[in-house]
């Protein structure tokens, strides 16, 4: 069965156009409760969301749904993602609910789904949730004496805090470091400010007055101009860009200059190395991840394990082959110890910790490799034309494997389509930064004309 309203991280789309409806929201919620319905206990849904206009929208469809359906359900407001999967697991609810596009315009929305664990969902489960959906068959409602109930929890944010507190070192304190936490206008704004005051931290925050409408805009781990500036015109010691649903960052050095999530992963896994605390060996990244990582962390005694984009595959991984850090070029960070998601806040403290115990500027700490040269480029199919046939082309299929000729195993080309998008992705990197804009021009070209 072909997926109608699961793409790589849960249902997404503009609000208020399907899937992305109160409508549809309405319809997941009932299937989705009636799948997590096991036993006589009385069944309990967290639901969270970031600060887009479309979650008072999507909030109250999703409630009527569970409650329908007969679960409770918690509403914690708006919080991070990784919140939602730690309140979901302490709160032996039966299940959670993020409402959030995370870095995408405030136009778009999403619900990201959340098992008893706090695990965003497997493949597999959601594909029973959208057999539920298609099959358009009535599911049992509760009988009126056995309605859930909507109830909220005002202290999520404060549990949340303790949470992240907790996963610092007790023997450390962040005095005498000036921080920028840019918090996107999205679901951390008051969460990541709090926590790095608390830990001793002088604290510049940015995009932290969210109106409905300016979650990511020209803010955030996507838009870091807001708070690369920030930093040299404050002279921090380091700066931290989450996105809207805070599962995510990017850092910035002493100077203004961009980290990406390669080198936080690079930093972090060295880190617990030398600590012995770093499992399996090895790291988990997704098949974007640079090539100077793999060989940084190989010349260091580590394996980088690649799966596909998205970051529970991430996790999927770590689970079933015992890593405990694994996360994604882009800013998805993992750290199974502590959480059951990405964690943008989290993965930020153990890189200030890595930054104390070195006594040394960020510019000298946070990047451990050189990475080859790496370019990605977008196609854009405007021809209706489904994006696997395009792929299948014999035309494009030669000029994919002439590109990797070309590299001669220098390097490597990479061909994805987009899960939610009419959108090719190429991209191609190695040790020659003109040969490897050739090679994705070359495809990309052949590609657009192509279809």
């Amino acid at each position: 069965m072909s997926r109608k309203y699961f793409g790589t991280d849960g249902i997404r789309g503009k609000a208020n156009v399907a899937p992305v409806t109160a409508e549809i929201a309405l319809a997941v919620a009932k299937a989705a409760g009636a799948h997590f319905l096991r036993g006589n206990h009385r069944h309990t849904v967290v639901i969270g969301k970031d600060t887009r206009l479309s979650g008072y929208l999507l909030e109250p469809a999703l409630t009527a749904g569970f409650i329908s359906v007969g679960m409770d359900v918690v509403l914690l407001g708006p919080i991070p993602t990784p919140a939602v999967g730690m309140l979901t697991r302490s709160m032996r609810a039966d299940m959670g609910v993020m409402i959030s596009a995370s870095h995408n315009p405030y136009e778009d929305n999403g619900i990201k789904l959340f098992g008893p664990d706090g695990f965003k969902l497997s493949d597999d489960v959601e594909m029973e949730i959208e057999q539920r959906l298609q099959d358009n068959k009535d599911i049992p409602l509760a009988t009126s004496a056995k309605l859930g109930r909507a109830t909220r929890l005002e202290g999520a944010m404060g549990r949340y805090i303790e949470f992240v507190k907790n996963t610092f070192p007790k023997d450390l304190r962040l005095d005498g470091l000036k921080i920028v936490i840019d918090c996107a206008n999205g679901a951390a704004y008051k969460v990541a400010p709090t926590v790095l005051y608390e830990l001793g931290a002088t604290v510049i925050p940015v995009a932290v007055t969210p109106d409905g409408f300016n979650i990511n805009k020209d803010c955030g781990a996507t838009a870091t101009t807001l708070m690369q500036e920030a930093v040299v015109a404050h002279g921090a010691d380091i700066g931290i860009a989450l996105d809207g649903d805070a599962d995510r960052l990017i850092l910035a050095d002493e100077h203004g200059q961009i980290v990406d999530g390669d080198q936080v992963m690079a930093l972090i896994a060295k880190t617990l190395q030398s600590r012995g605390l770093l499992s399996g060996g090895g790291v988990v990244a997704t098949v974007m991840s640079n090539m100077g990582l793999e060989n940084y962390l190989n010349d260091i005694g580590l394996d980088l394990i690649r799966t596909p984009v998205g970051d529970r595959y991430v996790v999927q991984t770590m689970r079933e082959q015992g890593y405990n850090l694994g996360g994604e070029q882009s800013g998805h960070m993992v750290m199974s110890d502590y959480t059951t998601t990405g964690d943008g806040l989290i993965a930020a403290l153990q890189v200030l910790v890595a930054l104390i115990r070195a006594d040394k500027p960020a510019s000298e700490v946070v990047r451990g490799f050189s990475p080859l040269p790496q370019l990605l480029q977008n196609v854009r199919i405007n021809s209706g034309v489904p994006l696997d046939d395009v792929l299948a082309l014999p035309v494009v299929k030669e000029a994919i494997q002439a590109g990797e000729a070309q590299l001669n195993g220098t390097g490597r080309v990479l061909i994805r389509k987009s899960g939610t998008e009419p959108l090719i992705r190429v991209m191609a990197e190695g040790e020659d930064s003109k040969l490897v804009n050739s090679v994705v021009s070359e495809i990309s070209e052949t590609i657009s004309s192509a279809s």
